[in-house]
């Protein structure tokens, strides 16, 4: 928990949340959720927004298969600042066949970069992949046995020379790829 902070005041407050889903038919729908709103009233062009009013209130529902391949996307924004923004919603079709892994970020510009999106959607997207990759099981992992999940050496407790690799993935401890020492 943070520290008691000096006296201050609320300017802004943004929400994000993630949910995975395993379908029925064997799919995984992961959803992001977006939400900006003010303490006070907010004015953008000729609306007002009230206290506690999403004036971004966006939603991306994604649909992988086992292999994070995006099968269909689905996008609403039940709150936007301006008339223009639900303009940004269908180019997201163009993310269907792309597969949530290295290089997301990339294809996200790639596709929805600039004035081709919104900002706030490509926020969600970013995220949305670590979402899926904590939602589906083996998501992480390598589907060759003798190499470490993809999580491993990506952040401190994961160091591929630490005591947790050393604890859980012993097999793994001080691993070095060998395709990448060639």
């Amino acid at each position: 928990m943070l520290s008691n902070p000096k006296p201050r005041t609320p300017l802004h407050t943004r929400e994000i949340t993630f949910h995975g889903f395993a379908r029925e038919d064997g799919l995984w729908d992961i959803e992001g959720h977006l939400k900006d709103y003010k303490p006070t009233p907010f004015v953008t062009g000729e609306t007002t927004w009230q206290p506690g009013e999403a004036f971004h209130d966006m939603w991306v529902r994604l649909t992988l298969n086992d292999e994070l391949v995006i099968q269909d996307i689905e996008v609403a924004m039940d709150g936007h600042p301006h008339p223009e923004c639900p303009q940004a919603m269908p180019p997201m079709i163009g993310l269907i066949g792309e597969r949530l892994g290295k290089g997301w970020r990339k294809t996200i510009q790639t596709h929805l970069g600039g004035i081709a999106g919104c900002t706030h959607l490509r926020e969600l997207l970013n995220s949305l992949a670590t979402a899926a990759f904590q939602s589906i099981p083996r998501a992480l992992f390598d589907p060759d046995e003798n190499k470490p999940p993809l999580y491993l050496g990506t952040c401190k407790s994961w160091d591929f020379n630490g005591p947790v690799v050393m604890r859980i993935y012993p097999q793994f401890y001080r691993w070095q790829d060998q395709d990448k020492k060639s």
